[in-house]
This record gives C-alpha cells, structure tokens and sequence, in this order.
C-alpha cells in the first residue's frame, strides 16, 4: 500500500526538523540571557500512517495525501511543555516569527478553557506554502492533568461515578490553573528582587 504522504514524507520530517531547530535556537538565546530553560520538555512526531488514515475515516473522507496534507492539518505535531505561563506564550510569539510560516489557527485553551477543564494553547501554522503543524503549548500542570484526563477517556467498562470523576478532573484542573498564576507570581518576585 502507497504511503498516505506519497512522496512527501522526507518533507515533513525536513519541516519537523527545522520547527524543532526554531524551537531550540529560542531555548538557547533564552538560556543565554536568563540562565533559564523556558521549555521543560519537547515532543514531535509525524502522525503515523494508521493514525491518519484511521483519521480520514473518522472525518469520512477519503484516504489520500490530499487529505492528509492539506484537509487535515496535524500530520507534523509538536507539543512544548514549560513550567511557567509566561514562557508558554513567549514561544507561541517566537513560532509566529518562523520565516515561511503564518498562521492558520490559535484556540487558546489557557484563558478560555474548555468546559472539561482542559487547558492548552493550540496553533497551527502553515509553512513553505504546503504543509500544516499543529503545537500545543502548555505548562508542566497542563501536560500532566491531559495525560490523566486522556488515560482515564480511554478506559473501558469502568464501574465508577462518571459525573464524580468528571467533576473531581474539572476541580484539579482549576486548582492546578491557579497554581500556575501562583507560581508565575512567585517566579516574577523573585525576577524583580534579582533586578532590583
């Protein structure tokens, strides 16, 4: 079976490579200046060929590169995990100022998050006239409650109150928000007392 990116595989993982290399010179120049690292953690991945097709179908379109690389807009996805707000939306202002790159959509689940409680930045840019990359950028208590709300999603026959779960997800992802601002507070106190 023909691969659903034809021949445009190399491509992406060229594209891939220079978004993270973006990624990585803000990381460097920041560190440079600060002594800090704004990003905790950083994943790429090119979606892979069963998870796009099983995507397709899902959207009832059909299985072909065209849908891959120009209906669907995840095929290259990046996902930047930092420990404070601020540097959160420092990146996203940085990936803006890729050359090549505009944007084609934000959503930002930060100040207006979902009703489950989930919070994250979300953009897609449109690189090189061709090609889509989804990143989410989030903090550390972002990244960790996702993954738990993302766990439990996918757990089947479960024999436990649902609505209780739902509600007890929503109040850790408030308080987690808070906390947050909390440390965003404390880490600029500290900023000011060390400029001060």
């Amino acid at each position: 079976m023909e691969s659903i990116y034809g021949d445009s595989l190399s491509e992406l993982e060229e594209l891939r490579a220079r978004l993270m290399g973006r990624i990585e010179e803000v990381r460097k120049s920041y560190r440079d200046a600060t002594g800090e690292d704004p990003v905790e953690h950083c994943l790429s991945r090119i979606k892979s060929e069963e998870s796009m097709r099983e995507k397709c179908r899902r959207q009832g379109i059909p299985e072909t590169k065209e849908s891959a690389l120009s209906v669907i807009h995840d095929a290259i996805g990046i996902r930047v995990v930092c420990a404070f707000l601020d540097d959160v939306f420092m990146i996203r202002d940085a990936l803006k100022e890729i050359p090549g790159c505009e944007v084609f959509n934000e959503k930002d689940y930060i100040n207006n998050p979902k009703p489950n409680g989930y919070r994250s930045y979300h953009m897609i840019l449109f690189c090189d006239g061709k090609y889509y990359a989804e990143f989410q950028l989030r903090t550390i208590s972002m990244d960790t409650w996702a993954a738990l709300e993302h766990q439990l999603k996918y757990k089947k026959n479960l024999k436990c109150n649902i609505s209780l779960v739902t509600s007890e997800l929503k109040r850790c992802a408030d308080e987690l928000a808070s906390t947050d601002l909390s440390m965003q507070t404390i880490r600029d106190m500290i900023n000011d007392g060390a400029n001060g």
